[in-house]
């Protein structure tokens, strides 16, 4: 079985994006090329790899280390899974408290309202702090967004959380504006200067990277997306005709 990027992205149900995306970081090349014509074609194996990588996706392992646990022996990768799922096991412990709530709240007992702002903090806190061990791991921008993020308050996270929404806003009003002009550019710069100012020095080319993260990681296009349908495709673009 030999299938073109276009028959795959059908079966799959997943972009061509995604795919050439996969293709340059390296996690899932076509085997065979066309010396003719020139395409690329995915073979059975290539088929079964793109499986494990949605497996390992659906498990809501990072790229960067699906690409590690598919070079690893079996039983490496067995060990990796192992610590995955204990990770998962956290997660299942905040959602039996969340269901818990629910039902003390269908029992008719009083919620208190702060545990919901407080939610919608850890959010956006965890959404920054996912970008960067995503994209750096134990670097030195993933440090300096721990020792910040740390001392903010309640206060200070509401604060960043509007200021974002008002930034996104703005991207999303902004789509059908040419991505070189002047105005788009002061806007790419405002976000970038927010992200230096809350989190960690947002260089030209962390920013770049960011703008691959913004269309090709499902937990960022579908935020961003909130704003807008299409806000994501073209805050990448705008950031990539930025920093280019």
């Amino acid at each position: 079985m030999k299938l073109k990027v276009g028959d795959v992205s059908k079966l799959f149900g997943i972009s061509v994006r995604t795919l050439h995306y996969y293709d340059e970081i390296d996690l899932l090349r076509p085997r065979e090329t066309d010396e003719i014509s020139g395409y690329r074609y995915y073979d059975e194996d290539d088929l079964k790899q793109l499986q494990e990588i949605m497996f390992y996706k659906k498990l809501l392992i990072p790229l960067k280390e699906i690409k590690l646990v598919l070079s690893k022996t079996d039983y490496e990768r067995e060990e990796i899974l192992s610590k995955h799922k204990n990770l998962l096991l956290l997660e299942k412990e905040k959602i039996d408290s969340l269901i818990k709530l629910v039902d003390n709240t269908l029992k008719g007992e009083n919620i208190d309202m702060s545990t919901f702002d407080m939610n919608e903090i850890e959010r956006v806190k965890k959404e920054y702090k996912q970008e960067v061990i995503d994209r750096w791991g134990s670097s030195e921008a993933y440090k300096e967004s721990e020792k910040r993020t740390d001392s903010y308050s309640k206060d200070d996270w509401e604060k960043i959380n509007k200021k974002q929404e008002e930034i996104f806003t703005l991207f999303y009003l902004s789509k059908d504006k040419d991505v070189n002009s002047d105005e788009v550019k002061k806007l790419v710069k405002t976000w970038q200067n927010f992200i230096s100012d809350n989190f960690y020095p947002c260089t030209d080319e962390i920013l770049s990277g960011l703008a691959d993260m913004y269309v090709c990681d499902d937990r960022f296009r579908n935020n961003i997306d909130k704003f807008g349908e299409g806000t994501a495709e073209f805050m990448s673009k705008a950031i990539k005709a930025y920093t280019k």
